[in-house]
């Protein structure tokens, strides 16, 4: 949303749009106008674009990003039922399998290359698969501090910031870490400015809402992949009668999400636990090894109980985290609903 853009940031984003409607325009003819929000009655978003197709006129309020994530993704299905016109997402570029998912959930986009997704009667388009010439749309390059196993330090501190005073042995025992890795995360913390070192009074986390929303970005490929233990199927709705013991395995994803919201109907289960309790959980539950299978089992990155989860469930930062990677309509509706009951009160 239009919140706190500078006047620079503003215009490259005009710029990225007109660049994504000229792509659109060697598809249909159209002629387009881009409006200031200032001229309408809502300035959350970027602009309000003008378009006329032969005869008929459509507007749209436009969020351009340069990068789209499966955050910007759950914050559009919010703003697309609040926006006094249709909402169009515009940037650089869309992979198909974003593109797929966009369309599933009812969010229309146009991207810099000539992907798109456009359904406002008497208009529909979808273009999915053009990708960027070689060079064309250079990725920035993930911070350090959002690439590995820093991102478990991370966590603790998004979940207990009064942690960030911890001795560093304590918090690498906590996530299983070396402490190398806790004495780089710090670091890298301190100089993003997400934490502020005051000397001899200690250290405190700053801006938690941002590093919360690149925790979440960062989580699904660049930490979770890594802590896959194995997928596995059970018989039918195995997962309601078990009894998961906290000390050692919780339920994370749509199971956790059910728990919580009472709003899912869970597809699939995922389940954090202990690694050396493994084989317990696998033979207890009637568990089958299948690569395909809707149980994916996952190693846990921080200790039990203390404040990491409540019962057999993770903490719901790690819940929402699970249903953004999903990217599915009723996922990110019912992360959405996660948010503003559980999360919230975190970042006011």
């Amino acid at each position: 949303m239009n919140t706190d853009k500078n006047e620079h940031n503003h215009e490259g984003g005009i710029a990225i749009l007109r660049q994504a409607m000229e792509a659109l325009a060697e598809l249909v003819h159209f002629q387009y106008e881009v409006e200031p929000t200032r001229d309408h009655v809502d300035e959350r978003y970027d602009c309000i674009i003008r378009v006329k197709n032969y005869d008929t006129e459509l507007r749209w309020c436009v969020e351009v990003k340069n990068r789209l994530t499966k955050g910007d993704e759950l914050k559009a299905l919010r703003w697309k039922e609040n926006a006094k016109y249709p909402l169009l997402l515009a940037t650089k570029y869309i992979p198909p399998q974003a593109a797929f998912r966009l369309r599933e959930n009812g969010i229309q986009f146009v991207d810099t290359v000539g992907n798109a997704f456009i359904n406002q009667p008497p208009l529909f388009i979808f273009v999915q698969g053009n990708k960027p010439k070689p060079g064309e749309i250079v990725a920035a390059p993930a911070a350090r501090l959002f690439k590995g196993v820093g991102l478990k330090i991370v966590y603790l501190l998004l979940c207990r910031p009064e942690l960030v005073v911890r001795p560093y042995r304590e918090l690498a025992d906590m996530a299983g870490v070396a402490l190398g890795t806790v004495n780089v995360t710090v670091m890298e913390l301190i100089k993003k400015g997400f934490i502020l070192d005051m000397g001899k009074k200690g250290k405190k986390l700053l801006d938690t809402k941002t590093l919360f929303d690149r925790w979440i970005a960062a989580y699904p490929d660049n930490l979770k992949p890594k802590l896959l233990l194995g997928r596995f199927r059970g018989d039918g709705d195995w997962w309601k009668d078990a009894q998961l013991d906290p000390v050692y395995a919780q339920c994370g994803g749509e199971v956790a999400a059910a728990k919580l919201t009472g709003y899912l109907k869970p597809g699939a289960v995922t389940l954090y636990v202990d690694k050396n309790r493994l084989p317990e959980l696998v033979i207890t539950n009637r568990l089958k090894k299948d690569p395909q299978g809707n149980v994916e089992i996952l190693q846990r990155f921080w200790p039990p109980k203390n404040g990491f989860g409540e019962g057999d469930t993770v903490h719901p930062i790690l819940v929402y985290a699970d249903l953004l990677a999903l990217g599915e309509q009723r996922t990110m509706e019912t992360a959405q609903i996660l948010y503003e009951r559980y999360l919230d009160k975190y970042f006011e």
